[in-house]
């Protein structure tokens, strides 16, 4: 349901940008500018989901609408840089894949229409839009509300494993939702379940290797990974140190 409502945004703006009909007239194709947080393989199933439910509405990739790609790679701070190239490539639209994406394209333009997709925060508490029901601005889309989750994952690692006691929690204190999830979301839930979080800052790519292997001495029961782009960019390397 939510990719159905995501492409009905981008073709509702699509067709306010050129109508297809119209833009094969003019030779004017809509530009749609992407930027994710994590790399082209993760986002991979994300974008060929929207690129076949836009070609069922008429809207083929390469033919009437053009897309320009920009990943962050989980560094936060190539944010701006990445949206400044896709403003000063004229995009007709700006489809960003959670908050710290969606913050730059609001800092970076107050015109070109952006629909967020996979958002964690509270849209209103993060200042993206006024309220759900009359968004104002240049800002809609999607948002998962996943900090409100933490609770319920805790209890099914509880579940998997009863004789779970110490949980080490990986945040990212550069991302706004794990840092939410540590300090807000997961205390009270641990504290029912009767359990010990452990946090774990990492700040780079190349602190995981470091903080596992400290990790180690502690011996935790288990790991909870919060979200965030430079968890989801480093996905795989995070599941080979767990094992």
């Amino acid at each position: 349901m939510s990719r159905k409502i995501c492409v009905w945004l981008l073709t509702t703006l699509l067709l306010t940008a050129t109508p297809p009909a119209q833009a094969q007239q003019q030779k004017k194709v809509p530009l749609i500018g992407y930027l994710a947080g994590t790399s082209p393989a993760t986002e991979s199933l994300r974008f060929e989901a929207i690129r076949l439910a836009l070609r069922e509405r008429g809207y083929i990739e390469g033919q009437n609408i053009a897309t320009e790609y920009r990943y962050a790679e989980g560094k936060q701070d190539r944010y701006p840089e990445l949206v400044a190239e896709l403003v000063r490539n004229k995009v007709d639209i700006i489809v960003v894949v959670g908050d710290p994406a969606v913050r730059a394209a609001k800092n970076a333009t107050k015109t070109i229409p952006i629909v967020m997709v996979g958002a964690g925060s509270d849209p209103v508490e993060a200042g993206f839009i006024e309220s759900l029901a009359r968004p104002g601005g240049n800002v809609t889309g999607l948002t998962i509300l996943g900090g409100e989750l933490g609770g319920k994952r805790l209890e099914l690692l509880k579940e998997a494993v009863p004789k779970l006691a110490r949980v080490a929690v990986l945040y990212d204190p550069a991302s706004a939702i794990s840092v939410l999830q540590v300090k807000e979301d997961l205390p009270a839930p641990a504290r029912a379940l009767r359990l010990t979080i452990q946090p774990w800052e990492v700040r780079a790519a190349d602190d995981f290797e470091k903080v596992f292997a400290a990790m180690r001495n502690q011996r935790p029961d288990g790991l909870f990974v919060t979200p965030g782009p430079l968890m989801l960019a480093n996905g795989k390397r995070i599941t080979d140190l767990a094992l």
